[in-house]
């Protein structure tokens, strides 16, 4: 059998709404996602806010955010809805205090603008003013179309629960007044009391993955989600994410820190998922119902990479991959940059996923996002390269996110084997 055949081909769709922070240039899939590319998706609207430093250039987004915000202030005369994005853009780019004031000089103007209202709660909370931010979001919710009304209403509502807790800024935020307990009262990864599990509202995870992308840089809103996701028996998103909590966002909760501790341990009595194996995946993926892969609809603009070097290293971003188009006999349709880039250096970050039940590697697939189960949670073919290291050297298999640095070698013709091969690769940590 074909590595690809083992792999298959994933076709999915994508019904375009509206989530998180208003922002006309932004779509979104419904919700609930898949956990993987959920916080893909997260992470890459956290990027947005980090500017390019010496060795690592900015996201594409970031530059595609920066040039809206140049066309939309070379403008004269902004109307309500360009004035909403102008606020919306400078959130998403970290500018927290210039978002504020764009935003407020808005309001003065267009008092009963929904979005205008919405971003100027966001706008408020992320400037460190709950009390501004629940009368913003108060008219917002006010003003809310039906289909954005009820997000609108538990982002007030999250506000209100941090005003009465402002000494407990760590503290698991009790949006949905749930317990996160076992059935036999005590903390239990993936074994959630049946009597908690009632209380939760329909549609209580897709609610706070939507907060989440509104609030990107929210780490107790990724705590949520993560007891979520352990609630519905899916312990390795929920010890993913947990993890992220105390590396990326640095919560230092003791109830996080207990979570954290018994959710790994969980996950790690489960098989880990190589290319190929099935096993018992009912208890890799728990009981939610996601409605589409990933939240984000994006394309990358092509024009905002840079020039190929053909002696350097060139960062080839996922995104990029993405684009790739394969037909129903495995033939594909690469883009002219990732062409462009076929025999050269290149550097991609990502995880490491094994071929074999192996500590030691010498070949392996990278994917974007690590998989608690292979079978389960395949990516899509055109989101997975072929790494192999050079002739006697090998590389442990490590969880964390790695930098690869090798040769690009795109297959246009072989369907038995993988669309992209990164050879003579070496594999160091990310900056």
């Amino acid at each position: 059998m074909s590595r690809l055949l083992v792999i298959g081909l994933v076709l999915w769709s994508v019904a375009s709404a509206d989530a998180g922070l208003h922002y006309s240039g932004e779509a979104f899939a419904e919700l609930p996602a898949q956990w993987r590319g959920f916080l893909l998706d997260q992470r890459n609207l956290r990027q947005i806010a980090v500017p390019a430093r010496p060795k690592t250039p900015a996201s594409p987004l970031r530059v595609r955010y920066l040039d809206e915000i140049r066309k939309l202030e070379e403008k004269d005369g902004l109307d309500a809805d360009q004035l909403a994005d102008l606020g919306a853009l400078h959130l998403r780019l970290g500018d927290v205090a210039r978002a504020v004031t764009v935003l407020r000089v808005a309001q003065r103007k267009h008092p009963e603008h929904f979005r205008i209202a919405a971003n100027l709660g966001t706008a408020w909370q992320l400037h460190g003013d709950l009390v501004k931010s629940a009368e913003a979001l108060q008219q917002a919710v006010r003003l809310a179309p039906p289909r954005f009304r009820r997000a609108e209403e538990y982002h007030l509502k999250l506000v209100r629960l941090r005003l009465k807790s402002l000494k407990d800024r760590q503290g698991l935020d009790d949006l949905f007044g749930v317990r996160f307990i076992g059935r036999e009262g005590e903390y239990a990864p993936g074994l959630w009391s049946d009597m908690e599990r009632k209380k939760l509202p329909a549609g209580a995870v897709g609610i706070a993955q939507q907060l989440a992308l509104w609030l990107p840089e929210d780490g107790r809103l990724l705590w949520l989600l993560a007891e979520l996701a352990g609630a519905h028996g899916d312990v390795r998103s929920a010890a993913a994410m947990m993890d992220g909590c105390v590396t990326q966002f640095g919560l230092a909760d003791p109830e996080l820190k207990r979570h954290r501790q018994l959710t790994r341990a969980a996950a790690d009595k489960l098989p880990r998922g190589t290319l190929g194996s099935r096993g018992p995946h009912e208890e890799h993926t728990g009981s939610l119902a996601t409605r589409s892969r990933r939240p984000l609809v994006s394309r990358l603009n092509l024009a905002d990479l840079p020039a190929i070097s053909d002696t350097g290293v060139n960062t080839m971003p996922w995104e990029l991959l993405a684009q790739t188009v394969v037909d129903a006999k495995f033939r594909p349709s690469f883009a002219r940059y990732l062409k462009d880039l076929d025999g050269k250096l290149v550097s991609i970050t990502g995880f490491m996923q094994p071929l074999r039940e192996d500590d030691e590697l010498r070949a392996f697939l990278f994917i974007e996002y690590p998989v608690g189960c292979w079978y389960c949670e395949m990516p899509e073919t055109a989101g997975i390269a072929y790494v192999e290291l050079p002739e006697g050297k090998s590389a442990p298999f490590r969880r964390e996110l790695v930098r690869i640095v090798g040769r690009l070698q795109l297959n246009a013709g072989d369907p038995e084997d993988f669309l992209y091969a990164i050879r003579d690769a070496r594999v160091s940590e990310v900056d």
